[in-house]
This record gives C-alpha cells, structure tokens and sequence, in this order.
C-alpha cells in the first residue's frame, strides 16, 4: 500500500521560516519525482517545487530565492524548506510522487502565514 504523508505544516509569521517534510512509503522512492504543489482558497492548485530522480530541480516563479526542495532517498523523505516567507504563501500545501503512470498524493497540510 502506497502512503505519502505531509507534516510540518503551521502558523508563522511573516518573514519567518517552516521546513515541510514528506514521508513516502510503498514506492521505490529513488525513482520518482517528487513535487510539492500549493492550493489557497479559491485559487487553483499550483506547483511549488519538484526535484527529479537525478536531482532536477523546478520552482514555481513566486516561491524562486525562497524555498528549497531537498532530497533524502536513504529517509524515504523529501522536504521543503521555506524562508522569508509572505502571507501570499498562505495554503495547504500537498506532496507528489509521480512516475510515469504512478501519480500518489498526501492529504495535504496546512500553511498559514500571519501576525
């Protein structure tokens, strides 16, 4: 049974940090591309980050100089690192495993960046 699992989600202040983890297990983690996608309310579900098996890595244009997406295939775990973070990135943000055919999801965890 494949499982992806978000934690690490909270509230923070703006210009604060949070680092998000992702726990994979029933997948042959190292072959997958791994992908953190945001959804806000009332807006459309849009990607965050993803790093490939070799290591390529994407960002969305907004989270650019701010966020990073690490790796640990020996943990089953991928990460984001989130710094000087605004009230725009404000969401739930949900984990992706994909390769090929296989695409799993998280449940999702929340974000909330406010004073």
């Amino acid at each position: 049974q494949v499982q992806v699992v978000e934690s690490g989600g909270g509230l923070v202040q703006p210009g604060g940090s949070l680092r998000l983890s992702c726990a994979a297990s029933g997948i042959i983690f190292s072959r997958y591309t791994m992908s953190w996608y945001r959804q806000a309310p009332g807006k459309q579900r849009e990607l965050v980050a993803s790093i490939t098996r070799d290591g390529i890595i994407n960002y969305g244009d907004s989270v650019k100089g701010r966020f990073t997406i690490p790796r640990d295939n020996a943990k089953n775990t991928v990460y984001l690192q989130m710094n000087s973070l605004e009230p725009e990135d404000t969401a739930v943000y949900y984990c992706n495993a994909n390769f090929y055919e296989r695409d799993y999801w998280g449940q999702g965890t929340q974000v909330t960046v406010s004073s």
